[in-house]
């Protein structure tokens, strides 16, 4: 207990009672102890002395009364006569000495015989009158006592003396040997009282739980003032029913008399109920008793739980008052709830509409027969609300009520809250109305006369109408009635309406926002997508885009996944997907600009892995402007898969910067994943791209989208993989559209919850019949030649027309290529949607347009080329050349 109080408990240093008490009575024990063995070792240092100076007496006597004695005093010689009879007799009478004197003090024996004959120290003068002398002195063996008897003669005259002497310590010896068994007894007793004293001591201890005498005091000092001042009655009742303890309080609930301890409960007058919990000692939590004209709750628990002892204490306190506060708790804490409930189940979608069903099927759930919800043009719209005329027309978005009937409160009609009339003018003012009974027809009624009445009609008999308010704005009105229950809207309701309908107004304002935001978005996503297919050779395509709707997921609407198909110089095609992570405005403006430069890097005719690389360094520096503005609208996360298809050679070469890979669909209906190499996502930078080059046969068909097709909430991403390659495959007859459809229905089925791309191309390949081509030596003189079968080439098209620009066209890249250029030199004449001549060389560098001066020799046939093509420029081959191209376009016929 002591530790529980944070104090420390040394042995010698014990606060309790318990510690102190043992304390105590270890120490009594010890002085008791310490006494008797004090008292035993001064009873037996009086003994020692005692038997000294007995055994000293007794041998002198004996040996002065020896027979002879007289005769060898009286010899001539007494020495040798009796030194040894004195020393045979100290021997066998284990004294220390035993000496013969004359009657002078002149020994005549002694142990030592360097001393006989030597004066005795002692006191002689009582002993030469015939007395016995005993004394203690301190000789020089040790403190000693000696006995002096006289010897008589025959006359009885004193003719000798004989000293015998022993020291203490040769006496007390023999009692010195029981000190171990003494102090042993000793020390076993202190040890038994010890352990008896431990017990009791731990008995005191578990009964005063290690208090000590100030803390027991301050305890039951405490015990006392609060037991008598709280503001609960207590009583204890023992195992057999009589009242030990009760404090003021519960005098007072109980109207107990002064002298109620040790009665029993039954004769205390109270009500049976009362009478009967009090003696039964059962366990019961706040259970009412009326007692008089109180409510008391009671609550008992045994004592004797943890050993302590039979009976049972008792708690009771007046719950008079608080009995007429619980309807007035129940009614708040069913108001909470509703409210509570109102914010889980109102506002779960960014939609307008769809948060004023829900309020409205809400409060007729749970708070009114009938509701209505009008909501402002604008705000359906998503444009901000306007201040004047706020809702003198509103359009009826939501209905909910008992009694389906489409005559009640049509949906989608247009409501006007005139603010001539009393109900709109408190509306405009943002002020709720509560009507608690129609029948007075007190301003209700003006806004329409007809169908107030059938309300009538039909039972109603109160209503609450809330503005439905935001900002300060008047976003629309939410009306509620009650016709089936019986009891009137109240001041209380109106105030539950307010707060339930200013929950429901921040839902449609936030819906509202979301659904102006959302079609920006779109706006801005569709207007910066492909609105057609460009016109082209190469492929047969179809797409599909669907923005992701608006309050799906939380995902913030449109995002950034883009589409594109560029036509490229050679008759080739460019398939290019995109996507920008992130939703909303800024993500659709990032892909804009990344789509415009696609387009403008594919204007410079770069193989995919080059263009993916000026792409990402591009990503990088806008990341680089846009992060240190804003660190939050960083672009890091775009991915793009470029491919380029040349329906010439059948040959496609994509690359991938982070994206999904595509599914090629051989003509026969196999689907498979190309395997074109990943690469980081744009913006990364630091990392390569590589390309994958596959030759497509006719009719085959490149599958590109985003992982908004194959993955959402409920279907991870390789589970949409592997859905989208089970839809492709097998279905050699389908066309891009029917492909398109397809796959939209299976992975697709409703809403998009995020931003899809699809894009399929079915190759196709141009016959040999419009392609002509020509390997040309290093000689000016071949010029002519190859102007010549150009000529014929284009005669046989039907080009004739074509003809003659064309050769000057080709005189010039050819004649270009043969001085500046290394061979070998090849010419390709391509017939398409244009005429293309191209001119191949194994030279990297470019010509440029330049404007030649009046003097120069040269310089003007690049000119004359761009003066005569549509279209030209320069792409550059993975051996290290160029090729030069350019376009004439064709008339219908010609194509």
């Amino acid at each position: 207990m002591a530790a529980r109080f944070g104090r420390p408990r040394p042995f010698l240093r014990m606060r309790t009672v318990a510690g102190q008490v043992f304390l105590l009575q270890v120490a009594i024990v010890v002085l008791l102890v310490a006494a008797a063995v004090a008292a035993l070792v001064l009873q037996s240092r009086a003994d020692s002395e005692r038997e000294a100076r007995n055994r000293s007496v007794a041998v002198a006597e004996t040996f002065a009364a020896a027979p002879g004695m007289e005769a060898a005093l009286k010899s001539p010689d007494p020495t040798s006569v009796l030194q040894p009879k004195a020393e045979a007799a100290r021997k066998g009478s284990g004294v220390d000495f035993v000496v013969v004197l004359n009657p002078e003090g002149i020994r005549y024996t002694h142990p030592l015989p360097g001393r006989i004959g030597k004066k005795f120290v002692g006191e002689l003068g009582p002993v030469r009158k015939g007395k016995v002398v005993t004394e203690q002195i301190n000789g020089t063996i040790g403190p000693l006592v000696q006995a002096v008897v006289p010897v008589f003669g025959a006359d009885g005259k004193v003719i000798g003396m004989v000293s015998a002497g022993i020291t203490i310590a040769h006496v007390s010896g023999v009692v010195e040997e029981q000190y171990v068994v003494l102090f042993g007894a000793a020390a076993g007793i202190l040890l038994l009282t010890a352990g008896g004293t431990a017990l009791i001591t731990r008995r005191l201890r578990r009964q005063t739980h290690g208090l000590g005498p100030a803390e027991m005091t301050r305890m039951y000092e405490h015990h006392d003032a609060v037991l008598h001042s709280v503001r609960e009655g207590v009583l204890i009742v023992s195992g057999d029913g009589r009242l030990l303890l009760a404090n003021d309080e519960a005098r007072r609930l109980l109207g107990l008399p002064p002298d109620v301890e040790g009665r029993p409960v039954a004769g205390l007058g109270l009500d049976d109920g009362t009478a009967r919990l009090l003696s039964s000692g059962r366990v019961a939590t706040d259970e009412l008793h009326s007692v008089g004209d109180r409510l008391l709750a009671f609550s008992q628990r045994p004592t004797d739980r943890d050993g302590g002892p039979p009976g049972s204490v008792t708690t009771l306190r007046d719950t008079t008052e608080l009995q007429a506060l619980s309807g007035r708790a129940e009614l708040a804490r069913q108001r909470l709830k509703l409210l509570y409930d109102a914010g889980t189940e109102i506002g779960t979608a960014l939609d307008v509409v769809r948060t004023c069903e829900e309020l409205a099927g809400f409060a007729t759930a749970r708070f009114a027969d009938y509701a209505t919800v009008d909501v402002s043009e604008n705000v359906l719209r998503g444009e901000e609300p306007t201040r004047a005329h706020a809702i003198i027309d509103m359009r009826r978005s939501a209905f909910s009520g008992a009694r389906q009937d489409p005559d009640l409160f049509p949906v989608g009609t247009v409501t006007r809250f005139m603010p001539e009339t009393p109900l709109g003018d408190a509306l405009i003012r943002g002020e709720a109305v509560l009507d608690s009974d129609l029948a007075a027809r007190r301003g209700w009624q003006e806004a329409s006369p007809d169908r107030s009445a059938r309300l009538l009609e039909y039972g109603f008999h109160s209503m609450i109408a809330v503005p439905m308010r935001a900002r300060g704005l008047v976003l629309g009105v939410a009306m509620f009635w009650r016709a089936e229950n019986p009891h009137h809207f109240e001041d209380e309701d109106l105030s539950v309406a307010e707060e339930l309908v200013a929950r429901a107004a921040v839902s449609v304002d936030n819906a509202r926002r979301y659904s102006r935001e959302h079609a920006v978005a779109v706006t801005l996503q569709r207007s910066l997508l492909p609105r057609g297919l460009p016109e082209q050779s190469a492929i047969d395509a179809a797409y599909r885009y669907l923005p992701a709707q608006a309050g799906q997921g939380g995902l913030g609407g449109v995002g950034g996944d883009w589409f594109d198909i560029i036509p490229l110089p050679g008759a080739r095609v460019a398939l290019v997907v995109g996507d920008v992570v992130g939703h909303g405005l800024h993500a659709a403006a990032t892909m804009g600009r990344l789509r415009t430069a696609v387009h403008n890097f594919s204007s410079l005719d770069l193989p995919p892995d080059e263009l993916l690389w000026h792409l990402d360094e591009l990503v990088a520096r806008i990341d680089q402007d846009e992060s240190a503005e804003d660190p939050g609208n960083s672009v890091t996360g775009a991915t793009c898969l470029y491919a380029i298809y040349d329906p010439a050679s059948g040959r496609c070469t994509m690359a991938r910067a982070g994206h999904l890979q595509p599914v090629v669909i051989s003509p026969d209906g196999n689907a498979a994943f190309a395997d074109v190499p990943g690469g980081p996502p744009l913006g990364l930078g630091g990392m390569p791209f590589e390309t994958l080059d596959v030759e497509l046969p006719e009719d085959s068909r490149l599958v590109l989208y985003t992982d908004g097709l194959v993955e959402d909430r409920r279907r991870d991403i390789d589970e949409g993989l592997d859905l989208l390659l089970t839809t492709l495959d097998g279905h050699p007859e389908r066309t891009p559209e029917e492909t398109c459809e397809a796959v939209i229905g299976a992975l697709v089925p409703g809403r998009a919850q995020d931003d899809v791309a699809l894009l399929v191309g079915r190759t196709r390949r141009l016959t040999a019949d419009n392609v002509a081509e020509w390997d040309v030596p290093t000689d000016p003189a071949a010029v002519s030649r190859v102007r010549a079968e150009v000529s014929a080439t284009l005669t046989d098209w039907n080009l004739i027309e074509q003809a003659f620009t064309t050769e000057l066209i080709l005189s010039e890249l050819v004649t270009n290529s043969i001085r500046h250029a290394a061979g070998p030199i090849r010419v390709r004449l391509v017939r398409d949607r244009a005429l293309i001549c191209e001119v191949s060389d194994h030279t990297s560098t470019s010509p440029h347009l330049r404007q030649a001066a009046s003097t120069d020799e040269g310089g003007r046939g690049l000119f004359l080329v761009a003066q005569l093509a549509e279209r030209w420029g320069t792409r550059y081959t993975d051996d290290g050349g160029k090729v030069i191209w350019t376009e004439q376009p064709l008339t219908g016929d010609e194509i």
